[in-house]
């Protein structure tokens, strides 16, 4: 049978006391205590001279005015235009479920795949009307139709016009509805048709100069 050889090295080490390997090398350069504060004491260092010096105080009031602000008057919806001439077309609101619809007691309603056109449930009650609040012509326009109908602002201040128009007005918010209507200018109006919408961009007569 073969011996096992271990180097001479490895051997003396192997048979050194423990005491003999722990050597004190002694100090190395400078060494500095650890003195990195913790993060949540920072933070609570940070809000507490915010709160002495008033700054505080001056972004919340600063966020209440732009929250107030966005509130009265909420960004424009991107894209839309006054209409420059009259179309109309078709919306087919169908669409192919992706999952089962499944009633509160489990029972199966509609299975994925199958294509459900909402109207046949829950009709349009009533118009839908988009338009910009800042133009006198649309909204005199829009304020001339169905009492019952909707008013969609894509533009304007909304809380300002309900307070002078006695009238509830909305806003789109995003450009969600313009967006899946496909609408791209203003006024417009959709309205159910029996199991289609029809999306009417309106013409309105041109802005009338004022005398110089």
């Amino acid at each position: 049978m073969s011996k096992l050889i271990l180097p001479a090295a490895m051997l003396a080490v192997l048979l050194c006391p423990a005491e003999v390997l722990a050597r004190d090398y002694g100090q190395r350069g400078t060494v500095f205590p650890v003195i990195e504060r913790d993060l949540l004491e920072q933070i609570h260092s940070r809000l507490t001279q915010m709160e002495r010096s008033g700054e505080t105080a001056r972004l919340n009031e600063d966020l209440k005015r732009r929250t107030i602000a966005r509130v009265n008057r909420p960004d424009p919806v991107a894209g839309i235009v006054r209409a420059s001439e009259a179309r109309r077309r078709q919306f087919d609101p169908t669409i192919t479920l992706a999952a089962d619809i499944r009633g509160a007691k489990g029972e199966l309603i509609h299975a994925a795949g199958t294509r459900v056109n909402p109207l046949d449930s829950v009709g349009l009650r009533a118009d839908l009307l988009f338009l910009d609040g800042d133009d006198p012509d649309q909204l005199a326009w829009a304020l001339k139709q169905d009492a019952n109908a909707k008013l969609i602002l894509v533009k304007g201040a909304p809380l300002e016009l309900m307070k002078a128009r006695q009238r509830r007005f909305y806003f789109d918010q995003g450009g969600k509805l313009t967006e899946r209507f496909g609408i791209r200018s203003v006024p417009a109006r959709v309205r159910q048709q029996g199991r289609v919408l029809e999306v009417s961009e309106i013409a309105l007569p041109p802005k009338r100069r004022t005398a110089q």
